[in-house]
Formats: structure tokens, C-alpha cells, sequence
């Protein structure tokens, strides 16, 4: 059964930019998500590169996933 709610790792609330990034950086049809914070330590980054990646997508306007 699909979560949309709450992170696979640590049980933190997601939001629609939680979901957004983790299907483009990992996984398009996933149906489970990491958080930002797992998300980041997960792919051996910061945080703040996360953010950025984020900020770009939807500043650039390309990506589907942040309109």
C-alpha cells in the first residue's frame, strides 16, 4: 500500500517537496519516500544541496514534478 504521509526512515511528515524530490532524484514511480533530511543523508549530502537542487527545479520551470 502507498505512503504519501510520513517518511519510510523516520516516520517525519512529508510535504509535496519531500515526495517531488525523492521521485526525481530516485525513484519516478516510488510509492514510499524519504524525507529531506533522510533523503540527503541517504545520497551522502547536505541538506542545503537538497534545498538547492529544489529551488532550481522549480525556478527553471522544466520539471513537472514542481509546478
Amino acid at each position: 500500500m502507498p505512503n504519501f504521509d510520513t517518511c519510510k526512515k523516520c516516520g517525519k511528515p512529508l510535504g509535496s517537496d519531500d515526495i517531488a524530490i525523492y521521485r526525481k532524484m530516485v525513484l519516478r514511480c516510488a510509492e514510499e519516500f524519504l524525507c529531506i533530511d533522510c533523503l540527503a543523508e541517504y545520497l551522502g549530502v547536505s541538506r542545503q544541496a537538497i534545498e538547492d537542487r529544489i529551488r532550481y527545479y522549480r525556478e527553471s520551470g522544466t520539471c513537472m514534478l514542481f509546478r
